[in-house]
């Protein structure tokens, strides 16, 4: 049976949705049965436009992917929950049958930075923690 995962931010419009894309990747990649979901406490209504681009730079299309709220994803059945930032892990329903871990990240849509380089260089950041950590996860599924 499918292990169920989901990762959870609170506007599941970068962090959650880049974990989301890895799993998904890594899941084909070790051969794994997996459903995947990403949701926000409070979703943004878009997927981060960087995001998708250094994504796409890593050869993952997530451009297809959504931001949605936890209510519109089955986080009862889940496995597996994955809060990626403070906000997400204080007010993400607890479902005592789920493995939950905390990876607290930083949301790299609030880097402020001096030039659009910059700014990239945030995502980047963060996606190559969460392709490391979620490369992990899915391993030990």
């Amino acid at each position: 049976m499918a292990k169920k995962i989901a990762f959870i931010c609170t506007g599941n419009s970068a962090r959650s949705q880049i974990a989301e894309g890895y799993a998904k990747y890594f899941a084909k990649i070790y051969g794994k049965d997996v459903e995947v979901y990403s949701a926000g406490s409070n979703p943004s209504g878009y997927v981060h436009p960087k995001a998708v681009e250094v994504m796409k730079e890593d050869g993952i299309d997530i451009s297809n992917q959504y931001s949605k709220h936890i209510d519109q994803i089955p986080i009862s059945q889940m496995d597996y929950i994955i809060t990626l930032c403070g906000d997400a892990a204080e007010t993400c329903p607890v479902i005592p049958s789920a493995n939950t871990q905390h990876w607290g990240l930083p949301d790299p849509a609030k880097v402020i930075g001096p030039t659009e380089d910059a700014k990239l260089q945030a995502f980047r950041k963060v996606r190559d923690e969460i392709k490391t950590k979620v490369e992990k996860l899915i391993k030990e599924l």
